[in-house]
């Protein structure tokens, strides 16, 4: 299962809110090469770490390509640009934020990719729409599912779904 995460914290040109802009570049993944096979709904969470910046809109998706990891990643990152992503200080907000989140159980230590993303597993906007359509996946280094990591979760990181699929 290759996992892609989705996320926006502001607009970018010319959509008028950040779930347009994450939808729209969703969209564009067809065109590289990556077919959504399923989706997540739409997830509204406070950025993390805190801060005052606007809260994020956010989804995950199981996807299906040929590319390889790394050229998988340098698509995602590609899409990003191309959306008006600017990238400056860690955890900035952004027009887009693709992050490949797994790629079929790879265990990989990079300069430039790590699999699997080695934070998704303590961040409940990743793990809420994760749990939505695979609850069962299992992390390939922890050996737990999606629903278990989620539901140990410690309190904080407020998300909230935004809808249906």
């Amino acid at each position: 299962m290759i996992i892609v995460g989705i996320g926006s914290n502001l607009a970018a040109r010319p959509f008028a809110s950040p779930l347009a802009t994450a939808g729209a570049a969703l969209a564009q993944l067809p065109k590289l090469g990556i077919r959504v096979e399923r989706r997540s709904r739409w997830y509204l969470s406070e950025p993390v770490p805190a801060s005052d910046q606007p809260w994020f809109v956010n989804a995950v998706a199981i996807v299906e390509t040929r590319l390889p990891p790394a050229a998988l990643l340098a698509a995602l990152l590609a899409l990003e640009v191309r959306f008006g992503r600017r990238r400056g200080a860690p955890n900035a907000a952004r027009t887009l934020d693709l992050d490949l989140l797994d790629y079929n159980g790879l265990r990989q230590r990079a300069p430039r990719l790590t699999l699997p993303h080695p934070r998704l597993h303590q961040r409940r906007f990743v793990l809420a729409p994760l749990a939505d359509i695979a609850p069962r996946w299992r992390h390939p280094r922890l050996a737990r599912c999606a629903a278990d990591l989620l539901a140990h979760l410690p309190p904080g990181q407020r998300v909230r779904a935004l809808g249906e699929r």
